[in-house]
């Protein structure tokens, strides 16, 4: 059996394991198209000389952002900003919170 390559590189196993959740997501809407500025997103950092890794860990910043939002200041998961803080990559997102 080939080990997969880690995409997401953490400090901790709990990080890991969250980085590792991050990705499986980011696969489900992918091959869900759901939405699909994902996978438009993919293509276009692609297109712009990204390695697929690369585009991931963009595309993974963005989500980590979202469920950084839903968790910690009680908010719904808004697919409207989702999708905005996409299109602006390879432009990280920053959380709405002050406290970051």
């Amino acid at each position: 059996m080939t080990k997969r390559r880690r995409i997401f590189q953490a400090a901790t196993p709990e990080g890991q394991l969250a980085g590792e959740a991050l990705l499986e997501a980011i696969e489900n809407q992918l091959r869900d198209n759901n939405p699909p500025e994902v996978s438009k997103t993919l293509k276009r950092l692609l297109g712009a000389g990204y390695s697929r890794e690369d585009a991931l860990r963009l595309i993974g910043a963005v989500l980590a952002t979202e469920v950084y939002e839903i968790v910690h200041e009680n908010r719904t998961f808004d697919e409207r900003r989702y999708v905005t803080n996409l299109k602006a990559l390879p432009n990280l997102p920053q959380a709405q919170s002050d406290e970051i």
